[in-house]
């Protein structure tokens, strides 16, 4: 069955009844706006603003009650701007109040902010007026609340995301400290990040404690910290580059206290690391279906950690295209009378997920023979573009999780028929 964006936008549009009171909400971080309209789009009552506590939330709750008892509406749908993180305290306490939450894109708040008085004014009272309206025209995404070992892994994957910038911070910046004071150290180990280099600069860090040393000296300082170290005559070609280097001699005790510093950091974020991938192992092991995602072959944890985080359940999705355009993924054309424009991406979606499901195809493409072999065949025989082929089987990817997922299958390669035409 083919996934239909018209017929999802019909249901959005047939939920609303006349029985509805639409409810917009303006989010920011201390003072929200509320305003209300019928299904006909008429406005409601006066606008409310409330805080973003707990009295500012009952005081949200007892105008909608007015407003129901008022207008004699029996049903109640609220509809609010995911902004930063500022809307989902309010949004899970309206889920335990039973009233139904859903979102609105806020790029489609921007370019319908002309629709009620055809200027470009804004204001929290007009934009959540205008939230209002999208969601009686059906511009709006349902949400439910996400169970708790897929909030586990947001929340650790958005966590590892900012260890991994402060991580490759922190070897840049050994990078460029290796190449002011001691550059010829790469031609000793070729990775900066290594255990031997990392050891040597712990140890003696700078060409001049180096030259005051043997070859020896230094094999047996490494003996002493590492179980496998280089060896004496790696030791000899350090002690010889040492001799010849031109790294700064300038200010060395201030350089060799920025390295100290690195050093800690680099420690703190590889360990940080390592514990929070421990974390998300553990909580992929109570996935329902983990087994089944995890035999398809070239499919690494991080990647389903980082997909299950962004997505949640996947299971919930319609179709495998639903995933694409909850990831941004779905394609967008610009044409006119005889001009057509260039098909796209529409990158309107979670831009963390369309990272994962980018670098877990890659990874499909290097290491399992079904997608290698689709993607050399759109390709070579096809004629295809290769980021064109990768996006084809991004959409391929998408269709086989949320397939597997909701009929419960384990990875089966020929049942999928990659090599058949797409």
């Amino acid at each position: 069955m083919k996934f239909k964006m018209q017929d999802r936008q019909n249901q959005l549009i047939e939920r609303i009844s006349p029985q509805h009171l639409i409810v917009g909400i303006d989010i920011a971080q201390q003072t929200h706006v509320a305003r209300a309209v019928n299904f006909r789009g008429k406005i409601l009552g006066n606008p409310l603003t409330f805080e973003n506590n707990e009295g500012g939330f009952s005081s949200l709750f007892q105008w909608i009650r007015k407003l129901q008892k008022e207008y004699q509406l029996t049903d109640v749908i609220i509809g609010m701007e995911p902004t930063g993180h500022y809307w989902i305290n309010l949004s899970t306490w309206l889920f335990e109040q039973e009233i139904e939450v859903v979102t609105v894109n806020p790029y489609h708040v921007k370019r319908n902010k002309e629709n009620r008085d055809n200027t470009q004014s804004k204001s929290d009272l007009k934009d959540a007026l205008v939230i209002a309206d999208m969601v009686k025209n059906g511009y709006y995404a349902s949400i439910q609340p996400t169970s708790e070992k897929f909030e586990k892994l947001r929340v650790l994957m958005a966590n590892r995301d900012t260890i991994i910038k402060r991580l490759v911070s922190t070897v840049n910046q050994i990078n460029r400290w290796v190449d002011l004071v001691f550059p010829e150290l790469r031609e000793v180990f070729k990775n900066v990040t290594g255990k031997g280099a990392i050891t040597t600069l712990r140890l003696f860090p700078t060409p001049q404690e180096i030259r005051a040393l043997t070859p020896e000296d230094i094999s047996s300082s490494w003996k002493k910290h590492m179980k496998r170290q280089p060896g004496l005559k790696k030791a000899a070609a350090l002690f010889r580059v040492a001799q010849q280097s031109v790294g700064t001699e300038s200010a060395l005790d201030a350089h060799r206290f920025h390295l100290q510093q690195l050093l800690e950091e680099y420690d703190l974020t590889t360990t940080q690391l390592e514990r929070v991938e421990e974390t998300v192992r553990s909580v992929l092991d109570h996935i329902p279906y983990i087994e089944n995602l995890r035999s398809i072959n070239g499919l690494n944890t991080i990647s389903i950690a980082g997909i299950l985080g962004e997505a949640g359940d996947l299971s919930q999705f319609s179709h495998g295209n639903a995933l694409l355009r909850h990831a941004g993924l779905h394609l967008v054309e610009a044409s006119s009378g005889k001009w057509r424009g260039q098909t796209v991406i529409s990158k309107r979606g979670r831009s963390r997920l369309r990272r994962f499901l980018y670098m877990a195809t890659m990874n499909l493409i290097n290491n399992n023979q079904e997608f290698k072999a689709r993607h050399i065949y759109n390709v070579q025989e096809r004629g295809m573009r290769r980021m064109k082929s990768l996006m084809k089987l991004i959409g391929k990817f998408a269709r086989i999780l949320v397939g597997m997922t909701k009929n419960q299958e384990v990875y089966n390669p020929e049942k999928i028929h990659l090599l058949q035409a797409a």
